[in-house]
């Protein structure tokens, strides 16, 4: 044993991919329904992005994670059932990528829930195991709803950058933390009609700043979790930098690739939890 991981694993990589087509747009403001050229750049993400990620992660034999709102499941059931059954995991991402802080007095948080993972569920066979908050906000009840249905793990949170359990003691889940700086969309976005129009970062950039981040928490023994988009990431130029840091990490002796779920619950394991 190498650090914290078994079987002399010295980092655990986890790619991971929110599906979010048009969703989250449309929940940030519904009145951009009427403006095809914002909409169709969402559409990109299911309709060709994610088919060319599968592609490159078929390449170098790589499990991931994909999160996926119920909105867009229904839309692309093929491309669903087509992503769990070549072994990857189809996890949860709200129905129309609606953060649990910010939902009205209307909008039930529990029912949110079990909608997105009904439909899930009808597509792959499988319930989801596991949870991402759209947009990375949590409200103060959705720890204890995520382990009332059964959940394994959120990925949500940003306190430490290797998983860690939260909840009450008797309710814990399985924390994979997140971060920014390990997400296409900050470096990536630009939407002029949704007001992002901050400059777009290279993809030489970004597969540097990647690195360098691999790269530390490689020395450290630790853990290595990117965020993508696949009407982000799935454009060819981001593709290629995803493809070269896939290389880079590959480089490097004693590196697991984990889908999210294989992560939760070796870290369970880790930490004496049934």
């Amino acid at each position: 044993m190498t650090g914290m991981w078994q079987d002399r694993t010295q980092c655990v990589v986890t790619l991971t991919f929110d599906i979010d087509g048009p969703s989250a747009t449309l929940r940030r403001n519904p009145e951009l329904a009427d403006h095809p050229s914002v909409i169709s750049m969402g559409e990109f993400g299911p309709k060709v992005g994610t088919r060319r990620i599968l592609e490159l992660l078929a390449r170098h034999s790589i499990p991931a994670t994909f999160f996926v709102p119920g909105w867009v499941a229904e839309r692309n059931e093929e491309l669903v059932r087509d992503i769990a059954a070549l072994g990857h995991e189809i996890a949860h991402h709200g129905y129309l990528h609606e953060p649990p802080s910010s939902l009205g007095p209307g909008e039930d948080e529990g029912a949110i829930l079990d909608h997105g993972s009904d439909i899930l569920e009808r597509i792959t066979g499988e319930r989801p195991r596991g949870y991402r908050s759209p947009s990375w906000e949590l409200s103060a009840d959705s720890l204890n709803l995520l382990h009332e249905r059964g959940f394994v793990y959120d990925s949500s949170l940003m306190g430490d950058d290797v998983p860690y359990l939260v909840g009450d003691p008797d309710r814990r889940l399985v924390e994979l933390p997140v971060h920014w700086s390990l997400d296409d969309a900050p470096y990536y976005t630009y939407a002029p009609v949704a007001g992002r129009t901050a400059p777009m970062a290279t993809p030489q950039d970004v597969l540097t700043a990647w690195e360098w981040e691999f790269d530390g928490a490689y020395r450290a023994g630790r853990a290595f979790m990117l965020t993508m988009h696949p009407h982000t990431t799935g454009r060819f130029a981001r593709l290629e930098a995803l493809d070269r840091l896939v290389r880079h990490i590959k480089e490097r002796p004693q590196v697991s690739f984990m889908r999210c779920i294989d992560l939760a619950e070796e870290w369970r394991k880790l930490q004496g939890q049934s």
